[in-house]
């Protein structure tokens, strides 16, 4: 993902930091961090819409709405800007890793 990233931390650069992959490459958020923060941290969009495949990057922020919904490596959805980062978290927000891995 050759984007800029989205959002540029400012403040609780001392917390702990928590590995999680994005499209199969590690990278960290810390700790505190919802699933949105730590991805937009390191990537210029959230996903990709699945009907046009515009860049998202969230639109309500508090859960109201569905354009935050991440898949996880396992297939499974998950909302992003409510949803804590883990450590060993896997996403998948490019459309062709999604549909390459439908036909595994």
């Amino acid at each position: 993902m050759s984007m800029n990233p989205l959002l540029r931390r400012r403040y609780r650069l001392d917390e702990t930091l928590v590995p999680f992959t994005l499209n199969g490459t590690a990278q960290t958020g810390r700790r505190g961090d919802t699933v949105l923060t730590a991805i937009l941290s390191v990537s210029g969009r959230l996903r990709q819409s699945e009907f046009t495949g515009e860049n998202r990057a969230g639109f309500c922020l508090i859960g109201a709405c569905q354009d935050c919904y991440v898949m996880t490596a396992q297939g499974s959805r998950v909302r992003a800007c409510s949803t804590a980062l883990l450590a060993g978290m896997a996403f998948i927000t490019d459309l062709g890793a999604v549909s390459e891995t439908a036909h595994d």
